[in-house]
């Protein structure tokens, strides 16, 4: 039988990477993204007919739960639901405009929450078919070692480790399993503007991975696949740092 697998944040990064991935291995995916055109170009280099994309911006409630239904209008079961969609602003909380930091909290933890409750009739659905249904969040090194001029960023994705352990516990009995993934710095078009202001806006890489390099979307795609796959059928509430060990131990420069 046929997986499905919803990604958010489809359109690039590790939310495409995600949808390659398992495109790669027979689901169907279905990608949202707010970015339109990511969409249509995505689609248009897959050529897949097990791709299916809808533009949503997350973070607003009406269009998650319209954009949702319509899945749900097509695609009964979820296997797989993917919550990568994500926004960094950088700067000194002193500094940040309220503006920047409801943003980052409005599609970082808002817009992951609306969407897994949006999605659970679905994944209910599959889990009482006794197929798999699994959640992966997007969750940050961050959001475990903080680090200055990245607060609200920070802040917002110790958030998410905190819905997830919720959420495992809470869909459990449904027989849905939450996990989330924990990368440090990831080469996506999020972070290159961030590190290309770097010297003006005083944002830092998470850290330097004794590996010798940064992490790239596959790396944190790969992990994904893992969780969302049969060998990971007693995993739930779980956050896994895909970060090439920055944070196993300081390394000083």
């Amino acid at each position: 039988m046929g997986l499905t697998a919803v990604v958010t944040g489809g359109a690039s990064g590790i939310g495409k990477a995600t949808v390659l991935r398992l495109l790669e291995e027979g689901w169907a995916v279905i990608a949202i993204d707010r970015a339109e055109d990511a969409l249509a170009a995505l689609k248009r280099s897959c050529a897949n007919p097990d791709l299916s994309v809808y533009a949503c911006d997350i973070s607003d409630e009406g269009q998650t739960a319209e954009t949702f239904a319509q899945i749900r209008a097509t695609h009964t079961s979820m296997n797989g639901l993917v919550l990568s969609a994500g926004i960094l602003e950088t700067g000194r909380l002193e500094d940040m405009h309220a503006e920047a930091f409801d943003r980052v909290f409005s599609v970082n933890v808002r817009g992951l929450w609306l969407c897994a409750r949006a999605a659970m009739p679905a994944l209910r659905h599959s889990a009482d078919n006794g197929e798999r249904a699994r959640i992966v969040n997007l969750a940050s090194v961050a959001g475990i070692r903080h680090k200055i001029n990245s607060g609200a960023y920070a802040a917002s994705k110790a958030a998410v480790i905190a819905l997830t352990k919720v959420m495992a516990v809470e869909m459990a009995e449904a027989g849905v399993l939450v996990n989330a993934v924990a990368p440090a710095t990831v080469d996506t078009p999020m972070i290159a503007p961030h590190v290309a202001a770097g010297s003006n806006t005083g944002y830092k890489t998470s850290g330097t991975s004794p590996l010798g390099r940064i992490a790239q979307p596959e790396d944190i795609a790969a992990v994904i696949r893992f969780l969302l796959s049969d060998d990971a059928g007693y995993v739930t509430g779980t956050v896994t740092p895909v970060d090439g060990g920055t944070v196993a131990a300081f390394v000083p420069k």
